[in-house]
């Protein structure tokens, strides 16, 4: 439908509407439509009659909030989290969760299919969890302060920066939720100020905490305006005594009007700079700012069917684009001849280094750099020909030069694990326009009750 086409509002703001549910958006919202004219409805689910008020209006969409739920879906259930619908972290607690399994396999199906022009590509149905909750291996909780002066800890409200003061959180590992309601006490006890985004004054920013299940390690990452922590021995001393397995403290000094987390100066004020955890076989260092995948179970799942699609017989050589702390390239390296692994972020090609070495692979290769840079380097230098290149891109996807490098080194395969059905789409219809099949995607609950979902790509070379 072009601009000019596009109906004109047929509702106003404030009012009262009533309207079938099609479809979820790729956020989660419901959409119903007036006249032609599509609303989108947080909380509503496909098949539901519903009464909603409209809160906004644009040239052919508008938005609306969940007043009543005339005739309810099957696929409704209670959120069991009392914050909701206030905190935003999550988008799909009000569904059941084989319907959330279902929905993310749709995303990426219509993704295929409208992006990629992939209407034949098999998708399999998407893999969840046995149980769908308190996976996430890692907190980042914003400290703020109560109307009688205590610190709270709490997730921003959704599209605020007001914190909402929570005990728990239910996709967080309980260890996570326990500590960082301790640090938070023991802070306020040492008379630790919260940092104030209006102002820019007061001392703790946040508080992060990682969770290692495999051994039981927890780091603690006290962020804070400033580097003078209040009786810095005895606050170690503290959280040491009354935080359950603390392996590891570490202050990250952040000084700066940003709504960025971390700053640039890291040091550790107790224990070890690193806690190691295990995904399969093969063991992890991990470090305040290291890149790991928060839900463990899930991770194994993915990169198992990332391994399986490589086919890998022990001969080949293998590139792996955007290789973070080294997570795929160890688990590729324990099939295949050599791997090569490259990654713009320095710091994330020292923990890969170091977890190559942890666990005694000397068939891994690491750079630091852009793909598409060292990439053709690595073939025109070294005679480096990969039998199968593994991507693993940001959000954004690839870049444009990366896919070309791809299509010019030409390996038998190419597996592409995206965080985003969309970008994945339109890298893929790229990839086969230059001479590569896809075979088929597996979908894979990353993140339970949320609307992201990652997903598996297996190409051959026509």
């Amino acid at each position: 439908m072009s601009k000019q086409n596009k109906p004109e509002a047929p509702v106003e703001k404030n009012e009262l509407i009533e309207t079938t549910i099609e479809d979820l958006t790729h956020e989660g919202h419901g959409v119903g439509r007036i006249d032609g004219y599509a609303m989108f409805i947080p909380y509503a689910l496909p098949g539901e009659r519903i009464q909603a008020k409209v809160i906004k209006t644009k040239k052919g969409y508008g938005f609306g909030k969940l007043i009543t739920v005339l005739e309810e879906s099957s696929e409704r259930t209670e959120a069991p989290c009392p914050v909701y619908v206030k905190c935003g972290g999550c988008q799909l607690q009000h569904m059941t969760y084989d319907a959330q399994l279902r929905y993310k396999h749709k995303q990426v199906k219509d993704a295929f299919e409208r992006i990629g022009g992939l209407d034949e590509t098999v998708v399999r149905d998407t893999i969840g969890m046995e149980d769908p909750w308190r996976y996430r291996n890692k907190a980042q909780v914003p400290i703020g302060v109560k109307e009688d002066g205590r610190l709270k800890a709490g997730f921003y409200q959704k599209r605020t920066h007001n914190i909402i003061d929570m005990d728990e959180c239910i996709i967080q590992q309980k260890e996570n939720d326990d500590a960082v309601q301790q640090v938070k006490d023991i802070a306020g006890r040492f008379g630790m100020s919260a940092y104030d985004e209006e102002s820019g004054r007061g001392f703790l920013r946040h508080v992060v905490t990682r969770y290692a299940p495999t051994t039981g390690q927890l780091m603690i990452v006290l962020i804070t305006n400033g580097k003078k922590i209040p009786d810095e021995q005895a606050f170690i001393e503290a959280v040491c005594s009354e935080v359950k397995d603390t392996a590891s403290i570490v202050q990250n000094v952040n000084t700066k009007r940003t709504n960025v987390i971390f700053g640039e100066r890291t040091k550790t004020l107790w224990g070890e700079d690193y806690i190691y955890d295990h995904i399969g076989d093969v063991k992890f260092a991990i470090s305040a700012r290291s890149f790991y995948q928060v839900n463990p179970v899930q991770t194994k799942t993915l990169y198992d069917k990332a391994l399986e699609y490589a086919d890998l017989r022990g001969h080949e050589t293998v590139i792996d684009a955007y290789c973070g702390i080294g997570t795929i390239s160890l688990f590729l390296a324990e099939k295949a001849r050599e791997v090569y692994g490259v990654e713009v972020v320095p710091q994330a090609v020292s923990d890969a280094k170091r977890n190559a070495q942890l666990n005694h692979f000397d068939n891994v290769t690491f750079a630091t750099g852009k793909a598409e840079e060292v990439m053709p380097w690595w073939v025109k230098a070294n005679g480096l020909r990969p039998d199968v290149v593994v991507v693993d891109p940001p959000r954004k996807g690839c870049d444009e030069q990366l896919l070309d490098t791809m299509l010019e080194v030409a390996p038998e395969r190419i597996i592409y694990v995206s965080c985003n059905p969309a970008t994945l789409a339109r890298d893929l219809k790229h990839l086969v326009e230059g001479g590569y099949e896809v075979v088929e995607a597996q979908p894979v609950d990353m993140f339970p009750q949320t609307t992201h979902v990652e997903v598996a790509t297996k190409l051959v070379r026509k």
